[in-house]
């Protein structure tokens, strides 16, 4: 394209085996990965945004938020792994998740069977699982996953991300509350990830939900049972 506005003749085939012989490179940007995943698993179907942000309207079981973040760990926080996890709206608890060293989407699927191997006899039939439009929530075995499980998919608007504020509010805290720079190992990072989890369901109280645990809700909202010795039952909005 510069030799065209010179008067140097020169086709392309030949500027080509020039710079072939003395070694030459044009700069080329990398593909990004998510389209190279994206025109591989053949995603180019997305849900409607079923929930609408109206977070409220659903019980126990009937409504999921899921999503995926970055975990960088280590002294010098160079180290990245993936982390997927799977909560419900409304009791907030962690229901699934899984650690993955790769961002392919078999983390992904395992943490919907490891949510329905551990609560699927909790959810509703009709219960709905929220998502971004990534990659892996649109990819055809993610679709095939779900419709085994009869779970419906419901998605974020582009570009959107307080469509899925719970998930995205619950890693901003996640993150705010461990210290991963120690981790210098893989494994060293999934213990820490597990007793964190262990911690947000089993003793860490939030005011939205009645001043409760996560599991302490979950079992007043379904039995009626209020956990804290000497209390009056918590009005439930």
């Amino acid at each position: 394209m510069v030799l065209r506005n010179t008067p140097t003749e020169m086709s392309l085939e030949k500027i080509r085996r020039l710079m072939r012989k003395y070694g030459l490179f044009c700069p080329i940007r990398k593909a990004n990965p998510y389209r190279k995943m994206r025109q591989a698993t053949q995603t180019s179907t997305y849900a409607k945004n079923k929930v609408q942000r109206k977070w409220w309207n659903y019980r126990p079981g009937e409504l999921l938020t899921t999503d995926i973040t970055y975990m960088y760990y280590g002294v010098n926080r160079t180290k990245k792994a993936y982390l997927s996890v799977i909560r419900d709206a409304c009791t907030k608890q962690v229901l699934a998740f899984v650690l993955s060293d790769n961002l392919r989407e078999e983390f992904v699927l395992e943490t919907v069977d490891q949510l329905i191997d551990n609560h699927g006899s909790q959810l509703s039939k009709h219960v709905i699982i929220t998502s971004d439009q990534g990659v892996h929530y649109s990819a055809i075995e993610y679709r095939k996953k779900l419709k085994k499980y009869n779970i419906t998919r419901s998605m974020s608007r582009r570009g959107n991300c307080w469509d899925n504020a719970p998930q995205e509010s619950f890693f901003g805290h996640m993150k705010d509350e461990i210290t991963i720079t120690d981790c210098n190992k893989f494994e060293e990072l999934k213990y820490c990830i597990n007793e964190y989890m262990h911690y947000y369901n089993n003793e860490r109280y939030q005011w939205d939900i009645c001043k409760m645990t996560p599991n302490q809700y979950n079992k007043y909202l379904r039995k009626g049972h209020y956990l804290i010795p000497g209390k009056n039952k918590a009005k439930v909005a």
